[in-house]
């Protein structure tokens, strides 16, 4: 769980602000967004399939 400090003579919305860069970086919006809603197995399965085509499609553009 992301913490921050707030420092002196800071910002309430300068220390909002780094705490949400804080939880983005530790990866805790999209496990948010992941878990809104219940996704079926086989959705997901779809879901990395998917991914996977386009990670190896980016892969395949770089090499050209």
């Amino acid at each position: 769980m992301p913490g921050v400090r707030v420092r002196d003579n800071e910002t309430f919305e300068k220390a909002l602000r780094r705490f949400t860069k804080a939880c983005e970086k530790a990866g805790l919006m999209s496990d948010i967004k992941k878990h809104q809603h219940f996704e079926k197995p086989s959705e997901r399965k779809k879901r990395k399939i998917n991914q996977a085509r386009r990670k190896m499609r980016k892969l395949q553009m770089m090499e050209r």
